[in-house]
């Protein structure tokens, strides 16, 4: 073989193999070198505490992604939330993308629970993170690395840019709803999350950003989450949470996207039974 044609081998072999590094790499959630920086713009100087222990919170990921576009992601509270003794709110950061804020997601004591069920965009190899500050103050994070890319620059299908139902609000329960305890639920919004960094494969153009921005959930004039959201929620979002009621009565969700455009709607609830038709919202 010729000296030429062997150093070419071993460039493109130790290629290959610092490819297979990086494939298999990890790094530790508080090393990672994007974390600084968002840290330094989200939390100022505050200390946040990493949760090796699932003390607070604990993240459910897939180490590597089916599908860059709609990642599956699980953030759960590991007590109920008290009176006395309750997260407030929830940041979910994915490092490397586009716009690494995914969301912030606030939570009082009526939600029973502050865990948090979505789908996500993800742009590149990175961390996925949850910050969760409790009532005193304090920040907790949980978080998980995962193998994707191309998730906010994909193009959508034709079925995702469908708008003829835009801003379609439906709610679903896996159970009957029971009073002063915890209950689950979801609420689903047709939106095609547009993140404006997918090139048009006819026009060779970029769409203008479209997506949901905000998200209140409330049961009786009480809220119960509320989100600032970007596009790196995945195209018809879709938000699993919990509410507590005490009593009879409306569980309401209103929702603003970039457009501002607003979307509600309201379902009646009432005890020992999977929640009914949709009520007026007002």
């Amino acid at each position: 073989m010729k000296t030429g044609l062997k150093h070419a081998l071993v460039i493109a072999l130790l290629a290959a193999g610092a490819a297979f590094a990086n494939e298999n790499a990890t790094v530790p959630l508080e090393k990672s070198e994007a974390w600084p920086a968002i840290k330094k713009n989200v939390f100022g100087d505050r200390e946040v505490i990493v949760d090796s222990k699932a003390e607070v919170l604990e993240m459910y990921l897939s180490l590597r992604a089916d599908d860059a576009s709609s990642v599956p992601v699980i953030v759960r509270a590991r007590n109920p939330q008290r009176e006395d003794d309750y997260i407030k709110k929830i940041w979910l950061i994915v490092d490397k993308n586009p716009s690494p804020m995914a969301g912030v997601f606030r939570y009082t004591p009526a939600s029973g629970l502050a865990n948090l069920e979505t789908r996500i965009r993800v742009e590149d190899y990175t961390h996925v993170r949850a910050v969760a500050e409790r009532s005193d103050g304090k920040l907790y994070m949980a978080g998980k690395w995962i193998k994707a890319s191309g998730g906010c620059s994909a193009p959508a299908g034709g079925d995702d840019l469908n708008t003829a139902n835009l801003g379609r609000i439906k709610f679903k329960f896996d159970d009957a709803v029971n009073f002063n305890e915890p209950n689950k639920a979801q609420v689903m919004i047709s939106h095609p999350n547009i993140s404006g960094l997918a090139m048009d494969q006819l026009s060779r153009l970029y769409p203008n950003p479209h997506y949901v921005n905000r998200v209140d959930i409330s049961y009786e004039g009480v809220t119960v989450m509320s989100a600032d959201v970007d596009f790196s929620i995945s195209v018809n979002p879709v938000f699993r949470f919990y509410f507590q009621p005490k009593g009879a009565g409306k569980l309401r969700a209103l929702v603003t996207d970039s457009n501002n455009l607003k979307f509600e709607q309201a379902i009646a609830i009432e005890p020992g039974k999977v929640a009914g038709e949709p009520v007026p919202a007002n």
